[in-house]
């Protein structure tokens, strides 16, 4: 009797404290036993933690020198005050000591939610990891965060894909502005610090490298590699200066028909040095759908752009943080990116190729766009 009273009082005892765990949220796709070694951060149950309304929200961006990123700091804070939260907008002027030290001023400053476009997705790993060990939630944004566990989820347009559509349409263009080929081109990157320019790049080169194979595309300059191409820091007079270097070395007798350009920027500066070398303008892509550029697709002078709609990124990442703030979680998605340390969520955005002859479609809802189609 003994026995079976003390039997039931450790019953007792074990039920009483399963009854006090802390509610988890649930996933709904892990499998039911994971593997010991496993490091992918999105199968483990996360606590469900909301928390108040009018939360501090930082939001830390790498510098307002292109108009995409001019345009996220006034969205980010139109969209945050509008959904009741307190804004903290910094931008780090591409310096990545900078940036370290504003992502901990906004620790400090007690933060909720901390979205970061990093200059550089590797060197953020230190401060990240201390935000997420404060409980802070970040959030990448436009850029994958890299080599660190303090990411919660990335906010993005799919930069494999984005390069394959600048590349096509660099084709597109080739057909039908310069006649049947084989084609002289040159390639251009972005800068390798930037974790979405490899992949920009390596999207394109699946799309061209058949064709280079095969003698349609000819490269002249024989620069082939990202780090060959790549341009430092996104800087459009280093791609001017690199174009001006090609057009001396390698079409003093040769026309250049067309130029992969990984952004309107440089796309821009490519332009500018092929006219001022007395080159017949070359078919070249583009990304960001920046107004300059728009215009230039629209005269003719540049053939395409990407439109990567910074409202549309801006409005997916107040939604999470809205989640987020609820206690419902990060949402679902079925995107995973390996970041060098863990499996990370990834929410991405379908990009779109822009051409004179679709501008007037894809603008239509983006009065400020469509007024430069004039």
């Amino acid at each position: 009797m003994k026995k079976l009273i003390a039997l039931l009082l450790a019953l007792v005892m074990v039920l009483a404290m399963t009854a006090c765990g802390g509610r988890t949220e649930p996933t709904t796709d892990a499998p039911a036993e994971k593997p010991a070694d496993s490091n992918n951060a999105a199968d483990e149950p996360a606590v469900v933690a909301g928390f108040e309304e009018g939360a501090t929200i930082g939001v830390s961006l790498p510098w307002l020198g292109t108009q995409n990123w001019k345009e996220a700091e006034e969205m980010f804070k139109a969209e945050l005050e509008a959904a009741g939260f307190k804004p903290i907008i910094q931008a780090a002027d591409n310096k990545v000591p900078q940036q370290q030290q504003q992502i901990e001023s906004m620790i400090q400053n007690g933060a909720k939610v901390i979205v970061v476009g990093p200059i550089d997705g590797t060197q953020l790993g230190a401060v990240l990891e201390e935000a997420k060990a404060a409980g802070i939630y970040v959030i990448g944004y436009d850029r994958l965060l890299e080599n660190t566990t303090g990411v919660d989820g990335v906010v993005q347009f799919g930069s494999v894909k984005t390069g394959e559509l600048q590349a096509q349409a660099l084709l597109d263009g080739l057909k039908e502005k310069k006649g049947e080929g084989p084609w002289n081109i040159e390639l251009f990157g972005g800068g390798p610090a930037d974790p979405n320019a490899p992949n920009f790049f390596k999207g394109a080169m699946s799309v061209l490298q058949p064709l280079i194979d095969d003698g349609t595309l000819t490269i002249v300059s024989g620069q082939t590699d990202f780090t060959q191409c790549a341009t430092m820091d996104w800087d459009n007079s280093k791609a001017q200066a690199r174009m001006d270097s090609l057009l001396s070395g390698f079409y003093a007798d040769k026309e250049i028909h067309g130029v992969l350009s990984p952004n309107d920027g440089i796309a821009r500066a490519i332009i500018t040095s092929c006219e001022q070398a007395g080159q017949e303008i070359p078919v070249v892509s583009g990304l960001d759908a920046e107004n300059e550029s728009v215009e230039w697709v629209w005269s003719g002078r540049q053939y395409s752009t990407v439109a990567k709609p910074t409202d549309a990124l801006v409005a997916q990442t107040v939604e999470i943080i809205k989640s987020l703030q609820a206690g419902n979680g990060m949402p679902a998605t079925d995107v995973l990116v390996n970041n060098g340390k863990i499996d990370v969520l990834v929410y991405e955005l379908p990009p779109v190729v822009v051409t004179k002859d679709n501008a007037e479609e894809v603008f239509a809802n983006d009065p400020g766009r469509l007024e430069l189609l004039k």
